[in-house]
């Protein structure tokens, strides 16, 4: 029996079952060439934000290269909610950017056996998770479905089928997902699933349309054939009306389908009783949609002020208190601190086309005032919140209440 003790192709290598998440900036090449300086300054802040959650949610990054970061997670679970964190955060600072110059991640998230070596991990369990990033959108998370198998029950996320999707250099379909809402309701980027049998069937009857075009083209060919050949010998007579052309076939005309009011944001409170509604009480006045953007862009447009400890991006929840009519409600979002300013904006629920937006005063000794109100999509303004508190060590703490009663309270951090 040989001695495998001294052999190194008999070495022990350490295996082990990890969740892994693999990111890259979209259009990063593009953007490098057309501003590198600015491209790198704003990849910076957003790297900092990102290596900031994976380690807040017991994550580690393993490995980095350019534009791509890899991290290694005990728990799918705690992946996915630092992927879709990470995505609300970073979303928030592109918001100030212009939409060319925003710096968007795609996230990948596998669940897969891995290799260790120092600590560096290889093998399939990361390289899926490279792949499914490639099919994410920008600024969207992909998930396989060993991810999807062990948190569907156990995070207010909502998912979209890709179906079974080849990847290059993997020798297995991979079934893929897209995580469409984050919890709180703010939406992701999603690709659009594909039907490989769909498109089968479809190359299967255009295959034979073209077959019967063909064919009958040809029997009406060889007809004229024969008729002319029968009537060469019979001279034309003297005078013949032209023939008749053939009409242009009329363009089909269509019509925009009408579209419906989207519905109001699952975040809304319900009147008092006996209290107006809220769209009675506050007719729609687009200046302040209009008034909110040009404060947004007066503060990216700003000169630079002196960094205080208190800037950066801040996250986490905020919560309608429980009524007589509807549950204690909680969401996710972000904001940006900067310049003795807190703001920030996301859109409200799924396809509603309602945006709330967030600003505050910061005074120097950590007294924060923040008006927070939903903008519809025709311009009009909806619900408004007046919350006050304090921002000390990289906490945000807020309470107030919508402008018909309903309390709410805000704790960020950092």
């Amino acid at each position: 029996m040989p001695d495998e003790t001294n052999n190194p192709s008999a070495q022990f290598l350490e295996r082990k079952l990890a969740t892994i998440l693999s990111a890259d900036v979209a259009e990063f090449s593009r953007l490098m060439g057309e501003d590198e300086e600015q491209t790198l300054r704003t990849f910076r802040g957003h790297k900092q934000v990102f290596e900031s959650l994976v380690a807040m949610h017991r994550g580690r990054i393993f490995n980095t290269a350019g534009d791509a970061i890899l991290a290694e997670f005990n728990s799918a679970v705690e992946a996915v909610r630092c992927a879709t964190d990470i995505q609300t955060a970073l979303r928030t600072r592109n918001d100030q950017l212009p939409p060319s110059r925003q710096v968007r991640f795609r996230i990948g998230v596998n669940l897969g056996d891995v290799m260790v070596q120092g600590q560096d991990l290889l093998g399939d369990g990361v390289n899926v998770a490279a792949r499914l990033q490639t099919a994410a959108e920008p600024g969207g998370i992909c998930i396989s479905g060993s991810v999807h198998d062990q948190i569907r029950n156990k995070l207010s996320l909502s998912f979209q089928s890709l179906g079974e999707r080849s990847y290059k250099n993997i020798p297995q379909p991979v079934r893929t997902f897209s995580v469409t809402e984050s919890e709180g309701g703010g939406t992701l980027p999603s690709p659009k699933p594909h039907n490989g049998a769909g498109s089968s069937a479809k190359w299967i009857v255009g295959a034979v349309v073209l077959l019967l075009v063909g064919g009958g083209y040809w029997a009406y060919s060889v007809n004229e054939r024969n008729k002319a050949q029968r009537t060469s010998d019979i001279p034309a007579p003297a005078s013949q009306a032209p023939a008749p052309t053939s009409p242009e076939p009329a363009k089909p005309i269509v019509e925009k389908p009408a579209t419906d009011q989207p519905p109001p944001s699952a975040n809304s409170s319900p009147p008092a009783a006996g209290a107006p509604k809220a769209n009675s009480t506050e007719s729609p006045r687009p200046a302040p949609h209009a008034s909110a953007k040009r404060s947004a862009s007066a503060v990216s447009a700003a000169p630079a002020t002196k960094a205080s400890p208190n800037d950066g991006v801040y996250f986490g929840q905020i919560c309608s208190a429980k009524t007589a009519k509807e549950p204690r409600q909680c969401y996710r979002e972000a904001g940006t601190v900067s310049g003795g300013r807190i703001t920030g904006q996301w859109p409200m629920g799924r396809d509603t086309g309602i945006t709330m937006f967030l600003a505050g005063d910061i005074t120097p000794s950590g007294d924060v005032t923040i008006e927070m109100h939903s903008v519809k999509p025709d311009g009009s303004r909806g619900v408004t919140i007046d919350l006050k508190g304090t921002l000390l060590d990289g906490r945000l703490d807020a309470s107030g209440s919508f402008r018909m009663g309903r309390p709410v309270t805000l704790n960020w951090h950092k």
